[in-house]
C-alpha cells in the first residue's frame, strides 16, 4: 500500500487521481480528479461543512470520527449543569468582586438555619439534581454519555431521538414529542448532529416550551439552536439560563449581549478538549484502515444524506 501526503490542493488533485482512499478533507476539484475513490475517511465528526451535493450523490463511501468525544463533551455538560445547580456562575463573578452573598440571604449574613422543617429562602436558590427532569436532544454518543451521568446523579431523564435506543433507565421520547421534552426538563441538553432535520430546531416557539426555570445547554452544534431567538428568549426572561459551547455564529462576535448576561456561560467551543481525544483519533482512522484493507465492514460510515 503506498501512501501520499498531499501539501496542498493542486497537489491532492494530480495524486488522488489513482488513489483508493483519502483521510481528509475531499474538495469538489480532488471528487472530479479522483477516478477509483472508494473511501474517505473526515477528520471530524461534523459533517455539514464536509458534504456538498456531487459527494452525497457519489458511490464514495464517508466515515467520521462519531463517538470518539462523547464521554468528554458529556462532562462538559454536567460542568454547566453543576454551576447552574449550585449557582457557581453567580458566586465566582461574586468572587472576582470580592462580594460575600448567599443568594437568598442578606448582605454579609453568614449561615445558619432555623427551625425543624424550616426551609431557608437560601436553600431554594439551589437545584437538587435528583429533584431535576434532564432532557437530552440525541441519543448518540455524546447524548447517551450524558444521560447515564444524568442518571448517576438521580435524575429523571427524557431522551429524544429518531431511531436509537435509550440507554437503560432513560424514558426514550421521538422526534414529534420534543414539546413534552422542552415542557417537562428543567436542564434541557443539545447533543444532536445537524442534519437537515435540526437546522434551528430550537427557535423562540421551542424556547417558549421550556419552564421559566428551566436551562438551556448546547454542546450538539450551534446551528441547531436560532442565536437571535435564544437571545431574545432570555432577554425576556422565557428561560433561567444557558450554557453554551457552541454559536451559530463562531466566534460569537465582540459586543453581543450573551457576552454580558449574568445567567449565560460560555465556553469557546471546547467542550472537546481532552490528552485522549489524539489517541483515539489514531485508533479509529488505523482501525479503519485495516478494515478497508481487509474488505471488512467500515466503522462510523455516514448517512450522506443525512450528513451523519
Amino acid at each position: 500500500m503506498a501512501v501520499v501526503q498531499a501539501h496542498d490542493e493542486n497537489q491532492a488533485v494530480t495524486e488522488i487521481a489513482d488513489a483508493d482512499a483519502l483521510f481528509g478533507y475531499l474538495t469538489p476539484a480532488m471528487l472530479r480528479a479522483a477516478h477509483k475513490l472508494r473511501w474517505t475517511q473526515s477528520p471530524t465528526a461534523s459533517m455539514e461543512k464536509y458534504l456538498y451535493p456531487e459527494l452525497v450523490q457519489s458511490p464514495v463511501i464517508v466515515t467520521n470520527m462519531r463517538g470518539i468525544f462523547s464521554d468528554v463533551i458529556a462532562d462538559h455538560v454536567f460542568g454547566f449543569i453543576l454551576c447552574f445547580a449550585k449557582n457557581f456562575h453567580t458566586y465566582i463573578r461574586q468572587q472576582t468582586a470580592g462580594i460575600w452573598h448567599a443568594l437568598g440571604r442578606e448582605a454579609n449574613e453568614l449561615p445558619g438555619y432555623g427551625g425543624p422543617g424550616e426551609v431557608h429562602p437560601s436553600d431554594h436558590a439551589a437545584l437538587t439534581l435528583a429533584d431535576c427532569t434532564l432532557g437530552v436532544v440525541g441519543l448518540g454518543g455524546i447524548g447517551a454519555e450524558t444521560a447515564r451521568r444524568g442518571l448517576a446523579f438521580g435524575m429523571n431523564v427524557l431522551g429524544l431521538d429518531p431511531k436509537t435506543d435509550a440507554p437503560d433507565g432513560v424514558t426514550l421520547l421521538r422526534p414529534e414529542r420534543l414539546n413534552e421534552l422542552l415542557a417537562d426538563s428543567d436542564f434541557v441538553v443539545i447533543a444532536a448532529p445537524h442534519t437537515p432535520e435540526t437546522y434551528k430546531l430550537i427557535n423562540r416557539e421551542r424556547l417558549g416550551r421550556m419552564k421559566r426555570t428551566a436551562y438551556l445547554i448546547n454542546v450538539g452544534r450551534g446551528a441547531i439552536v436560532d442565536l437571535a431567538d435564544l437571545t431574545a428568549s432570555l432577554q425576556a426572561g422565557e428561560i433561567a439560563g444557558a450554557g453554551l459551547d457552541v454559536f451559530e455564529t463562531e466566534p460569537l462576535p465582540t459586543g453581543h449581549p450573551l457576552w454580558t448576561m449574568s445567567n449565560v456561560i460560555i465556553t469557546p467551543h471546547t467542550a472537546a478538549a481532552s490528552p485522549r481525544i489524539a489517541e483515539r483519533h489514531l485508533e479509529t482512522l488505523l482501525d479503519n484502515l485495516r478494515r478497508f484493507a481487509a474488505g471488512q465492514p467500515l466503522r462510523n460510515v455516514v448517512d450522506k444524506a443525512r450528513w451523519c
